[in-house]
């Protein structure tokens, strides 16, 4: 790259927290007055979110991008691979589905063809619009067997020509083996590793000095920080191994309303429910067992990559009847764009769009709607108000829609009524307490009011005092703020700068203060 420069964050596992490190820089760096964009060539992901032209993107990708201050763009992840069975994915390039299975042969023949030459454009697009790139890889570079056909990790470092420092997970255990073992799988790549960071250490960091000490000694390569365990910031994960759910093995509330969240095999966007952490009075439960749902105070249907294959588990678990008898007992029920088609009487999936094995399922009969699967796959972003009776004033909402299937209503029926009104169009539906509803609208517990309405009717019944809605904006941006802090107390951030070939002091060249906020940034 000719005039943007950057840096990228490997990691010797998955979950090392290459994610977290990555957010981080992207906001260090805006901070400094840069213009920076985060950075993913390829992304293994059922968790995505939509650009403002209707695109479709890796949602980490999204969160970084929200760190940096620039609106998403698909060409900060080119490649996102959402899985669809265990030996298969459905590609989407540049943010439109690309028409090609992701099975054995990707790494035969997509990769080092069309992957490459997107990788390339990406990179282009990049370099003529920013002047930092933090680019994220995936997995491990040490993965030998996907090294020939890799386009994510050391091939990226090689085609932008930038640093790479090395993350490893200390509470997984085995982090220093880990760093040695991958170093030393690296070849000549190696010499592009310019720092080591150990992340996730809980305790007294002096404790660790010694490991330090032992692995610069053994690689030659310098560890640039240990992070602490960050348990108190909150930032979306990537993927559903970043939720630090409660188990709910007790029934006790401990004075706080307990949100289950169905925890599907095929769960995807599961970001809608990050909203809740930011409440204090709210648990979020794993639910994974019928005789959990009793103890709830209400039961969140998150999205799914297969809705059919999903409300299968819901019904062979047990965990369907269990949902309608917790709604017949007076409980209440939320089903978010896969989770709302479940909440309906039917799913037809004739033309085995969503699977490849059943034709039609029952639902869980809680909305009195039926959703057919076609070919058309929607991805846009949306913006309204609520519009359902419960909601004595109007509530603004906005989010995205990304589904598969058309839901419609099998007939009039008294009491329910359309939650939003979506740039002009009914969307959704909800009995007239709110207790069954739901809606494509992906985020829509990320709009505050709305959020907050939904709560104190569960605050209500429970009997405790009813809460003014939580900013999530204001509590994102503290986290990131909160996660720069840390990150620039705990890594040497000036050796980073060096090897980066930055300015320390960037005099502020935009009216913002050197923030951008779109991605016209030069």
């Amino acid at each position: 790259m000719k005039n943007c420069t950057g840096i990228m964050i490997q990691g010797t596992s998955s979950d090392a927290g290459k994610s977290f490190i990555t957010t981080a820089l992207c906001r260090i760096f805006s901070d400094m007055g840069y213009a920076v964009c985060p950075f993913k060539s390829q992304n293994m992901s059922n968790n995505s979110c939509v650009t403002p032209d209707g695109l479709e993107m890796g949602r980490a990708q999204g969160v970084q991008a929200e760190a940096a201050r620039v609106e998403p763009q698909t060409y900060m992840n080119p490649i996102l691979l959402k899985p669809r069975k265990d030996t298969s994915s459905e590609i989407v390039l540049m943010g439109k589905v690309f028409d090609a299975p992701c099975d054995k042969n990707y790494y035969r023949g997509f990769t080092m063809g069309k992957g490459l030459e997107t990788l390339r454009e990406a990179l282009a697009i990049i370099d003529e619009k920013y002047e930092v790139m933090v680019c994220e890889g995936a997995g491990s570079p040490a993965e030998v067997n996907l090294n020939a056909a890799e386009i994510v990790n050391m091939r990226v470092a090689q085609e932008a020509d930038i640093p790479v420092l090395l993350v490893a997970d200390v509470d997984r255990g085995g982090a220093i083996a880990s760093v040695v073992g991958t170093l030393e799988l690296l070849g000549e790549d190696r010499r592009r590793v310019k720092g080591i960071i150990f992340n996730k250490f809980r305790g007294d960091l002096s404790l660790f000095e010694d490991a330090v000490e032992f692995t610069e000694k053994k690689t030659g390569v310098k560890v640039v920080g240990v992070m602490p365990w960050l348990t108190d910031i909150v930032i979306e994960g990537e993927d559903i191994m970043s939720i630090n759910w409660h188990r709910g093995e007790t029934e006790e509330s401990n004075g706080k309303l307990r949100v289950g969240v169905v925890k599907f095999p095929r769960v995807s966007n599961h970001t809608d429910i990050e909203a809740f952490r930011f409440e204090p009075d709210v648990e979020i439960i794993e639910l994974a067992s019928p005789a959990q749902v009793a103890s709830l105070d209400a039961v969140v249907l998150p999205g799914t990559k297969s809705t059919v294959l999903d409300m299968k588990y819901l019904l062979d678990s047990g965990l369907a009847a269990e949902i309608r008898r917790f709604y017949q007992n007076g409980g209440t029920v939320y089903g978010l764009c896969g989770g709302y088609q479940m909440m309906g009487e039917e799913i037809d999936d004739r033309h085995l769009r969503d699977n490849d094995k059943i034709p039609a399922i029952e639902g869980l009969g809680l909305l009195p709607v039926v959703t057919t699967f076609g070919e058309e796959k929607t991805t846009i972003r949306r913006r309204g108000h609520t519009i359902h009776p419960y909601f004595k004033e109007a509530a603004a909402v906005d989010g995205y829609e990304i589904h598969f299937g058309e839901t419609r209503p099998l007939r009039e029926e008294p009491g329910f009524a359309p939650l939003f009104e979506l740039d002009g169009r009914a969307d959704g539906l909800a009995d007239s307490e709110l207790r069954a509803g739901g809606s494509y609208l992906h985020n829509a517990f990320h709009n505050d009011l709305f959020r907050a309405v939904w709560l104190n009717r569960l605050r209500k019944k429970r009997g405790l005092p009813e809460r003014e809605a939580v900013s999530t904006a204001a509590a994102k941006e503290a986290a990131y703020d909160a996660l720069a802090a840390q990150t620039r107390k705990n890594l040497d951030l000036d050796y980073i700068i060096d090897i980066m070939h930055l300015k320390a002091d960037v005099p502020a060249r935009r009216a913002d203060g050197g923030n951008p906020q779109s991605t016209e940034a030069k």
